[in-house]
Formats: C-alpha cells, sequence, structure tokens
C-alpha cells in the first residue's frame, strides 16, 4: 500500500551555494524512486563531517514511548540512539532492523507466537548485551497491567500478549499471544523503541509495579547518557541543540558523521534563513506558504514536497462540559469549511490535497473510504449547524448562543504549535465559523504540544497525527477510551469493541471492514475532525547525502546512519 508523493524537484537547481558541491537538484527522482534518491555509495562520501537537522521543538520529555514523550522532533533526536525491531521506508514498505535482529518470525498461527532472534554482538553502549531483559522490561511498562503508574503512548498489541520469554542467553526472543494481533511487527518498532532493561533497574526496578513506574518516569526525566544505536548523545543545551556522536561500542557499520546536531527553531519561518546561512544543511518544517518558494529560489539547495501518512485534524476536549454535548460538537464540525481551509493554507502551494474523510487511512492506502462526508463535517454549511442546535434545543440571540438549559456557551480556546502559521490559519478560521454560531473561540499558541495535550490545556487543537503503515494498532492507540494517546477522552463501547476486534482480526479485509466501521459511528461523534493528508517538506544543501523525505512516523532520520557529505 501507498500514496503517490508529488511534486519532486521542487528546490533550486544546484550552483555555487557556500560549501556545497556541483550537483544538480538531488530530490529529481525521489517521486519515481522515494527508498534511493539522493543515494551516494560510502565511497564517494566525505570521510567524517558534520550536519545539522533543524526540529521544531524542544526535548521536554526523554521517554518517547510515553504518552507526553511521543513527540516526533523527539522521536527524531533519538531514532539513531534507541533499538528498534522494524522501521518504514519512504514507500511505506515495513523492514526488520538487520543491525538488530537476525530473523523475525511467527512460528505458530494457534497461539500466535513470534520468535525474534536477537544479533550476537548487539549491546548497549556500556557493554551490556541486548537480550530478552529489554523485551521484556519494554512490554511490561506498555501492557497497561504490570505499570499501573506508567502512562504508555499505547498498549495495543502488548495488552494482547500472554508472555515474552528468552533462551540462548537471552539472545532468542519468544513471544505468545493471548489473542493474535494483526500488525505484531509494530512491536518493539521505530514507534515504541526499546529503553536498556539494566539502566530500569539502577533507576527504579523492573520486577515491581513500583520499580516500572519509577523507571518509566526516570526515562523521561533524563537525558540519555546510554545507547543501542549508532549514534549516542554528546550534549544537550536546553531549547538549543542536541548533539550526537558515533557510539563507539555499535556492532554495526559505523555511521559516516563525526556529528549530528540538532538544532531546536521553534519559529518555523526562521528555518528557511538558517538553511540559507548555513547554520543548518537540513530543514524538515511543516511547509508554510511563503517560504516554500523562498527555498525554491535558493542556490545550492534542494527541496521536495511529498504526501504520506501525517494528516492534519481539530480534536475537541470532552472534558470540557459543554463540548461534552454532541449537537455542539456536531454544529461546530458542521460550520468548519475544510476545503476553504485548504484553499486558504495549503493549497497555495500545491494542488493535490483535498479533505481527508477517514481517521486511519489515507488517500491510496488500501481501506480508504468516505466516513465523514455523509454527516455534512467539514462542509461550512452555516445554516445546517444552526438548524442542529436549534433541533436540540439550543437558542442563538444577540451573537451569544445559550444551551437547552439556558446557560451561555462560555468562551473557548483553540491553540496550535508555536511558530506555525499555516495552524495559526486553520484555528482563525476554526474561530470564525464558530462565532456564526454564537460561540467565541480564543486562539492561543503552546510551545509544548505532548504537555499540553496530556494536561488537557485546551478546548479544541489542531495538530497532525504521523503514522505508521499499521492502521488497526495505531486505531486502538488513538481511539480506544483507555489509550493516554486519546487525550481527549472520547469513549464508545462500540468503537472500544470493533477496534479491538479488528487489531485481533488474520483476514486483513474484515479488519478493515471493522475499522471502517468503528470510524464511521466515531465521525457520527463529531470528537476529531480530518482535515487533509498534510504534505511533508523538506530542504537540504546539494552535499547532503543519503537524506530524502519520509513521509511516516520513521521520518527522514529512518536511515540516519548512513547520512554523510559528499565528496567535493
Amino acid at each position: 500500500m501507498g500514496s503517490a508523493l508529488i511534486l519532486s524537484a521542487c528546490g533550486g537547481d544546484g550552483g555555487d551555494g557556500a560549501g556545497t558541491a556541483e550537483v544538480d537538484n538531488i530530490y529529481a527522482d525521489c517521486e519515481a524512486n522515494p527508498n534511493e534518491c539522493n543515494s551516494v555509495p560510502a565511497d564517494q562520501l566525505q570521510d567524517g563531517g558534520e550536519l545539522s537537522f533543524a526540529i521544531e521543538k524542544n526535548v521536554p520529555n526523554w521517554n518517547i514511548i510515553s504518552s507526553e514523550g511521543n513527540v516526533l522532533e523527539s522521536a527524531f533526536v533519538l531514532k539513531g540512539v534507541l533499538p528498534y525491531t522494524f522501521y518504514t521506508q519512504p514507500d511505506f514498505t515495513v523492514t526488520m532492523n538487520e543491525d538488530l535482529l537476525v530473523s523475525a518470525e511467527q512460528t505458530s498461527e494457534d497461539p500466535q507466537v513470534i520468535e525474534y532472534e536477537i544479533q550476537p554482538d548487539a549491546q548497549w553502549s556500556d557493554g551490556t548485551p541486548i537480550t530478552a531483559d529489554d523485551f521484556i522490561y519494554n512490554w511490561k511498562v506498555q501492557n497497561g497491567e504490570d505499570c499501573p503508574d506508567c502512562t504508555p503512548a499505547s498498549t495495543s498489541g502488548y495488552d494482547q500478549v500472554e508472555s515474552v520469554e528468552g533462551s540462548e542467553d537471552g539472545k532468542t526472543v519468544t513471544v505468545t499471544f493471548e489473542e493474535p494481533f494483526t500488525d505484531w511487527k509494530v512491536l518493539w518498532s521505530s514507534t515504541g523503541p526499546m529503553y536498556p532493561a539494566h539502566i530500569a533497574e539502577e533507576n527504579g526496578g523492573t520486577d515491581s509495579p513500583k520499580g516500572l513506574g519509577e523507571s518509566f518516569k526516570w526515562f523521561g526525566e533524563n537525558v540519555p547518557e546510554y545507547s543501542g544505536g549508532p549514534y549516542q548523545i554528546e550534549n544537550f543545551q536546553d531549547n538549543e541543540s542536541v548533539t550526537l556522536t558515533p557510539n563507539e561500542q555499535y556492532w554495526g557499520e559505523a555511521p559516516n558523521l563525526d556529528r549530528l546536531i540538532f538544532r531546536v527553531i521553534t519559529e518555523a519561518s526562521e528555518q528557511p534563513t538558517a538553511l540559507q546561512n548555513n547554520e543548518v544543511q537540513v530543514i524538515y518544517p511543516q511547509p508554510q506558504v511563503d517560504f516554500v518558494e523562498q527555498i525554491d529560489a535558493m542556490q545550492g539547495v534542494s527541496s521536495h514536497i511529498g504526501m504520506g501518512l501525517t494528516w492534519e485534524h481539530f480534536d475537541f476536549n470532552l472534558k470540557n462540559e459543554f463540548l461534552s454535548d454532541e449537537p455542539l460538537r456536531d454544529a461546530l464540525f458542521t460550520a468548519v469549511d475544510r476545503q476553504g481551509i485548504i484553499d486558504k493554507t495549503v493549497g497555495q502551494f500545491t494542488d493535490k490535497v483535498e479533505p481527508l474523510n477517514s481517521h486511519n487511512f489515507v488517500p491510496g492506502q488500501d481501506g480508504y473510504e468516505d466516513v465523514v462526508s455523509e454527516f455534512g463535517h467539514g462542509s461550512g454549511d452555516v445554516e445546517a449547524a444552526k438548524q442542529i442546535l436549534t433541533d436540540a434545543g439550543y437558542e442563538l440571540s444577540g451573537g451569544k448562543l445559550t444551551t437547552p438549559d439556558g446557560e451561555t456557551v462560555p468562551e473557548m480556546r483553540i491553540r496550535y504549535t508555536t511558530g506555525n502559521e499555516i495552524r495559526q490559519n486553520e484555528c482563525e478560521l476554526f474561530a470564525q465559523a464558530a462565532k456564526e454560531l454564537g460561540v467565541t473561540v480564543n486562539v492561543e499558541p503552546t510551545d509544548d504540544l505532548g504537555g499540553t495535550l496530556v494536561e488537557g490545556d485546551y478546548d479544541i487543537i489542531v495538530f497532525a497525527w504521523v503514522s505508521s503503515p499499521f492502521p488497526y494498532s495505531g486505531a486502538v492507540q488513538l481511539w480506544t477510551s483507555d489509550s493516554g494517546s486519546n487525550f481527549g477522552g472520547y469513549k464508545n463501547d462500540e468503537v472500544d469493541k470493533l477496534l479491538r476486534e479488528a487489531a485481533s482480526e488474520t483476514d486483513a479485509s474484515v479488519a478493515t471492514e471493522k475499522l471502517n466501521e468503528a470510524d464511521k459511528i466515531m465521525s457520527e461523534d463529531a470528537y476529531v475532525l480530518p482535515l487533509y493528508q498534510k504534505p511533508t517538506f523538506i530542504a537540504t544543501h546539494n552535499n547532503v547525502a543519503n537524506v530524502r523525505n519520509n513521509s511516516t512516523l520513521d521520518g527522514p532520520l529512518y536511515n540516519v546512519a548512513e547520512w554523510g557529505l559528499r565528496q567535493e
């Protein structure tokens, strides 16, 4: 499955920029060959060197398998540090991490049993072998039972595992499921990489619920001094940068670069200037209307716009007593004009974006089905929205909306990520639509998306989910009532039932049918309004090699050990 990449060769045509090589647009072939474009053999790379990559958010929490730490930029920083079983390539194919694993195979269907063989030399940076103990610890803190104080981003799949056992000195891991799990390759993968069990043992424990909770919290609060990947963290400057250097104890092929620096640039509009001034050599911002053209005009720089598994959406916080009333949510979503939002934002630099009508699939994926339009959500039909409210007993008078109980609907806050002009515009357009219904919505930024979501410090919020090609486990993570990633507190017992059945279904067609059935119920409940499949945008200096767009949760960092600089 997959979706089309668009508008390759969007960047400059090469040139004489300082520090760049004489190379044509390095992304010209990305639409046809997403996995191989900008490939440069190792013998054509500089020996060592330094690259800087701009990230839009600071890293306030280092536990990316926690609900608060589950932020894309944090995952990017730790991509080369934490070990994982599988990853997703730019064409959405799922690939085993051969650096960590010799094999990963299903050895039994009833019960479902998966056997992993870990590379004999795989070890943490302090020399401790990577073993079944690490699989077991990370299962315990994510299965929703062994650690009541843990707040995992998702329990999906882990909560269906009956046992995890080690043999052959811990280098063979046998995982037995209590019930089948459709997306078993997502476990211990790049969507939830592994933290070291022996470090957990030293900082809380691994055997008791209390110890598990303490170690889980410790991983969030402390900058990793350990590594199970090709890089390790050398230095962290809060709100400024994270510097990675090669992990000298890495058993696989050593990374090409001497140093990889993640520079925190929260104002997306400042990233093109940083790229032009050679303060950073790679940017992967959410594309904004103005700087796509700005970068296109730069000499010695290439860029690429792609379409992938990232999707933008408005979310309600159902803990707000007024938004807990479905007719109000229904009306607000009906008044919002998704096509108008697209036309005034991302539609200004690409014509391939259209309203998204699913919470679990994007156009081009097997299983994509329109489950939104029939409810009128995103249509911009203000009169229909007013009728929904009138039918439910609301009254609109003097620009104020009152509930059937006579209470005035209070002012609300809609929040977006600091520095993201497109999202600010989306919020303002939402507020304009709400005003037509007598609801005042104030637009406020946040510089801590994960914290804002976990704390429920919003009434409405706009952000994007960056998905993996595992829709069934992903749906369990996002929408089930007991998931730590269900930030707005949505609960529907029938949806819970259908999603869990889909995640345990061995027939993919039946799983898809159940997933779309649940999705239709959720659409009618008006909890989350999908906006559009989000364009992704990467721009680099032309001397940067083996860096390419990856519109999945793995992002461009999926092959970070291969990154390098072309020979002059």
